[in-house]
């Protein structure tokens, strides 16, 4: 072979020994299927999803005795105790509340019930501190209920309402919702067929709810019922306010007063390891109950219950519980702001507080959507272990309290992040581990629908896999995209913990001024920013409620 004809034949063939050999094919397999900008990105929001956990790890390992001696202290076994009987109270509640609620709203000729099943979901803008606030302004020793029967009949002193009591009722009324939305939209989509042959067999409408409807329901139950405990487990402003001693408080007492830091690192990686706990067990329940609905289930129409003699106790349930979730904090928030204004009382409104939560949540919310792209798209369209792996990182934060995450923050923030500690840079990357899942769950459901041959007919027109992404598939994924922005602005405007560790000290949100007017017993400097976080809050919520209804 001539020296031309051998130079001619390398210089064809180095295009194909160059792509055959690019530093690419190193890479295993899973990884060659996507590209590596997308899996660096999803391994980045994974491994600061988990940051928290693995410095309070840290930090417990690093005191060694001292937080051994925190894990077995016989308080820590009473802290526990009383957390579980809570959650236990909590969940029980929530679901008797909301399984016959949302069966009233869906199933039935319940009155009004659209504008009930709006009305049901709106206790979930009120945040816990805010909502135990009205009750023991309203319910407690020198309320205004009392003040009222005093009176007339002579009552000096009305049962107490502190401790387990009035943390169980207040956490009941403002937790069920997350029951009812689940339970509701499953009694959308089960299919009509076995309930209608249960009424061709005679059988009346509870007997068949009963041994027909409530069976399928079981999964959305334990769905909702999840959620119920993770939010109690969590929950802070409500047990602080109510004086019940749980982890959220304990921990919270011990960073704040004591300074106890080993303490408050070895406590919070028990209450992780409850909400891990809740998490599988729920798992596990979850792959045990299989229950499959036909394609068409969602569209054929439903024999609606006919209530009869019921329709009053259905109308009368259905009032009691708005009027105390959602009508007693109003009513309360209302009444001390009145009372306020009369009383002379000066700068009630705190603008600068408004301004600022509304500044972080909308930094959070852009922030946690963009985070929960590379995830989502991973999960979806390449599926596999190394991709489930990335997702399930993602959701440490979902299983972590406010107040677990903020102290694993302090602890990287004093020793690694000192120009970022204790400003808004910290306290936004902090709403981003805490709602990162609300993100995630949003846009993979939307990802999901996406037709994945869409994208491919864009590439094979000439434009590039990011291009294709962002005119083709994220107009499709659009709405998706603004119900996670929403979910996660919500969910920043209420939190409290996180935001009273992390949070610029010169920097007030609507919910630390609730809480700083709260403790020092000023109900009318707490009116004012109560209703403003509940009508910033809720505003979001009822478009995701109607909007969900239209669909269906």
């Amino acid at each position: 072979m001539n020296g031309p004809h051998v130079t001619r034949v390398i210089r064809e063939q180095l295009p194909t020994l160059g792509a055959t050999w690019s530093p690419r094919t190193l890479l295993p397999p899973w990884l060659r299927r996507a590209p590596l900008l997308l899996w660096l990105a999803a391994i980045a929001v994974a491994g600061a999803a988990a940051l928290p956990v693995l410095y309070l790890v840290v930090r417990a390992w690093e005191s060694g005795d001292m937080a051994l001696e925190s894990l077995f202290d016989i308080d820590t076994a009473a802290i526990l105790w009383r957390s579980i009987q809570l959650i236990a109270l909590v969940t029980l509640g929530s679901v008797l509340i909301a399984v016959p609620l949302a069966w009233l709203t869906v199933r039935t000729d319940l009155p009004f019930r659209r504008a009930w099943a709006v009305a049901s979901v709106l206790p979930l803008a009120i945040p816990s501190y805010v909502g135990a606030l009205a009750f023991i302004s309203a319910f407690g020793p020198k309320g205004l209920l009392q003040g009222w029967l005093e009176g007339p009949f002579g009552v000096e002193r009305l049962p107490d309402l502190y401790g387990l009591t009035g943390a169980t009722a207040v956490l009941i009324l403002l937790s069920y919702p997350y029951v009812f939305l689940t339970v509701r939209a499953t009694l959308w989509r089960l299919e009509p067929e076995m309930e209608e042959a249960s009424w061709s067999l005679g059988r009346s409408g509870w007997q068949t709810f009963r041994r027909i409807t409530l069976p399928l329901l079981y999964p959305a139950i334990g769905a909702g019922a999840l959620l119920v405990a993770l939010y109690t487990l969590s929950d802070f402003g409500a047990v602080a306010l109510l004086q019940y001693d749980t982890f959220t408080r304990v921990i919270f007492i011990e960073y704040n007063s004591a300074f106890n830091l080993s303490a408050a690192a070895a406590l919070s990686l028990v209450l992780l390891g409850v909400a891990v706990s809740l998490i599988l067990t729920e798992a596990s329940a979850r792959r045990r109950a299989r229950y499959y609905a036909g394609a068409n289930a969602s569209r054929r129409r439903r024999r609606i219950v006919r209530l009869g003699r019921w329709r009053t106790p259905a109308t009368v349930f259905s009032g009691g519980v708005t009027a105390l979730a959602l009508g007693v904090p109003i009513f309360v928030l209302v009444y001390w702001l009145t009372r306020g204004i009369k009383a002379g009382e000066s700068e009630l409104f705190d603008w600068g507080a408004l301004s600022n939560s509304v500044q972080y949540s909308v930094a959070a919310s852009i922030a946690t959507v963009i985070a929960a792209v590379p995830i989502s798209v991973l999960s979806v369209q390449r599926p596999g272990m190394f991709s489930a792996a990335l997702e399930r990182f993602s959701y440490v934060g979902f299983a972590m309290p406010g107040i677990a995450v903020g102290l694993g923050l302090v602890f990287f923030g004093i020793r690694y992040a000192t120009g970022i500690y204790q400003t808004a840079y910290l306290l936004i990357f902090a709403y981003v581990v805490l709602f990162l899942p609300v993100a995630v769950g949003s846009i993979r459901a939307s990802l999901l629908q996406v037709n994945p041959r869409m994208e491919e007919a864009a590439m094979s027109l000439g434009r590039s896999r990011i291009n294709a992404f962002l005119t083709v598939t994220v107009p499709v994924i659009r709405p998706g995209l603004a119900a996670a922005a929403i979910m996660v602005f919500l969910l920043t405007m209420k939190e409290l913990p996180a935001t009273l560790i992390l949070g610029p000290i010169e920097s007030r949100t609507l919910a630390t001024s609730i809480w700083t007017a709260a403790e020092e017993a000023f109900f009318a400097r707490a009116a004012a920013p109560s209703l403003l976080l509940v009508v910033a809050s809720a505003a979001p919520m009822t478009f995701l409620v109607l909007r969900e209804r239209s669909r269906n």
